[in-house]
């Protein structure tokens, strides 16, 4: 399949953000990501066009994977909108600069709550050594992608397994107790498509582990919500700091005073701001 799209993408940054996390099967030179489906295959996605003349190729797709592709990558909704609402902001420049970057989703929502878990509170080399660790001995390779491990895999895991891959005790109760939850049905993460923003942090957050970041993570890049700007997150505050030329990161209340101009786009605004870091 080959589709091409009518508005301006840029896959070779899309491509730079997927590959800091070293289980996504990236490849910079043939401007490519094979991308593993919940069905078991994998699908090859390559750019065969310009920044400004977008054009991919979607290989491996069973029977409605296609759609499934375009919304992880934001194929199926134009950009232009976006780049239009914050030539009005502070932030113009920054989307001046990097215009057409797509807000592209995690593969897997599973595998999204339980990396936005093992993240927490790490540094990014280890916490992606971490995540790479669990992946590796409880998921599954295929053709050369790997697939996060089911969740009665994890379920069934007693802490001191995961406590020998260097998980705290109380990461390893969260991740345990969460999978547990998913693989009985009492947390049905894939119906979260449906429910609202406010929904899905409430009923995420009543579970151990899963606080306000990583619920609104979970939402943003998960379920790719448009309009989220996680006020708590370091990184989000030291990028403001550069952008507004201080000396120390802005308050929490001073940064609620811009959202209403940035709203009903703040995931990209956030996911800008973290571009200008990384």
């Amino acid at each position: 399949m080959r589709i091409s799209l009518p508005f301006m993408y840029d896959f070779d940054r899309a491509l730079d953000r997927l590959s800091l996390d070293p289980l996504h099967a990236v490849n910079l030179s043939e401007k490519s990501v094979k991308v593993p489906m919940r069905e078991g295959n994998s699908v090859t996605v390559q750019a065969l066009g310009t920044t400004e003349n977008p054009v991919f190729s979607i290989e491996g797709a069973k029977e409605n994977q296609e759609k499934r592709i375009q919304e992880l990558f934001h194929f199926h909704r134009s950009l232009e909108p976006v780049d239009e609402h914050f030539k009005r902001t502070d932030l113009a420049e920054l989307f001046e600069e990097h215009r057409g970057t797509p807000l592209v989703r995690e593969f897997s929502l599973y595998g999204c709550l339980m990396k936005s878990i093992i993240h927490q509170q790490l540094n990014l080399s280890f916490a992606h050594t971490l995540t790479s660790r669990f992946v590796q001995l409880y998921g599954e390779e295929r053709d050369g992608v790997w697939f996060y491990p089911k969740p009665e895999t994890v379920g069934n895991l007693d802490v001191e397994e995961l406590r020998e891959l260097q998980f705290s005790t109380r990461k390893a109760e969260y991740v345990i107790g969460l999978s547990k939850a998913i693989a009985s049905g009492n947390l049905d993460i894939d119906g979260m498509e449906a429910k609202a923003d406010e929904e899905i942090v409430a009923e995420l957050t009543s579970y151990r582990g899963v606080g306000p970041w990583t619920a609104q993570n979970f939402l943003l890049f998960g379920l790719g919500r448009p309009n989220l700007f996680p006020l708590a997150d370091i990184g989000l505050q030291n990028a403001l700091k550069i952008q507004w030329h201080r000396q120390e990161k802005p308050k929490a209340e001073e940064i609620l005073r811009h959202l209403p101009d940035w709203s009903p786009y703040l995931s990209y605004a956030a996911l800008y701001l973290w571009r200008s870091l990384e």
